[in-house]
């Protein structure tokens, strides 16, 4: 069963000069468990579908159904908060807040503090292979590919289901990035998470369950999964 669904989703931006259709009439589905990469060029449409999965934005015609719900009919920000999580290329850290604070920061906006939060956050940095002596650092201090391991341990906060990354490998090194690679593979195959990726680093699309390719504001398999109706 899908974990989220597009049916007949468009939208298009428009300024003075042009109107560009990113998404016309997009039926897709991703299910728990499994890792997909959205490939395209710049402009295809992939970074539009990742916002419309999280729930920045909605369809302009059509509809976006997470669990067989619309987004339309849901609170966005509680969506956000307890369900779907968008991981940057830069990864988006709070600068002048710890490594343990930024994890911890989704937790205290539902509510959960103290020990509890903290204790959390020590077992999500476990998870994504981030050392104890990290905890207490600010971002700055950090890799890139630790850095993005924060931002994953922060995505991963509330049990979110949903994890969507917008080129996660895009500012690392190799190594780094076949490690981050890894971890969103383990989160789909041992978590049951559903992970999706927009990027443009062919070397990871191997190790996907499903690739599909965005052009012209259409999407296409070009391996695994089924077709789009």
């Amino acid at each position: 069963m899908s974990l989220i669904e597009l049916r007949e989703v468009s939208y298009s931006y428009t300024s003075r000069y042009q109107r560009v259709d990113a998404m016309i009439g997009i039926d897709c589905a991703f299910e728990r468990g499994k890792v997909y990469a959205i490939v395209g060029k710049s402009g295809s449409g992939k970074s539009t579908l990742l916002s419309l999965l999280a729930g920045l934005d909605l369809p302009q015609s059509g509809e976006v159904l997470f669990e067989g719900v619309p987004t339309s009919r849901m609170d966005l920000n509680k969506y956000r908060r307890e369900c779907a999580a968008l991981i940057y290329q830069n990864f988006r850290l709070f600068p002048l807040l710890t490594v343990m604070e930024n994890i911890m920061y989704p937790m205290e906006l539902m509510g959960l503090g103290g020990n509890a939060a903290r204790d959390k956050a020590r077992e999500l940095a476990a998870r994504v292979s981030l050392p104890e002596t990290a905890l207490n650092r600010f971002p700055g201090m950090l890799s890139g590919g630790e850095q993005q391991r924060v931002a994953i341990a922060r995505a991963l906060t509330m049990d979110r289901r949903l994890i969507l990354a917008d080129e996660p490998t895009g500012n690392l090194d190799t190594d780094n990035g076949d490690r981050i690679v890894d971890l969103l593979v383990a989160l789909a195959h041992e978590e049951r998470c559903c992970v999706i990726i927009a990027t443009h680093d062919m070397a990871i699309l191997p190790r996907m369950d499903a690739v599909y390719r965005m052009s012209d504001g259409r999407i296409t398999p070009v391996s695994g999964g089924p077709e789009p109706a």
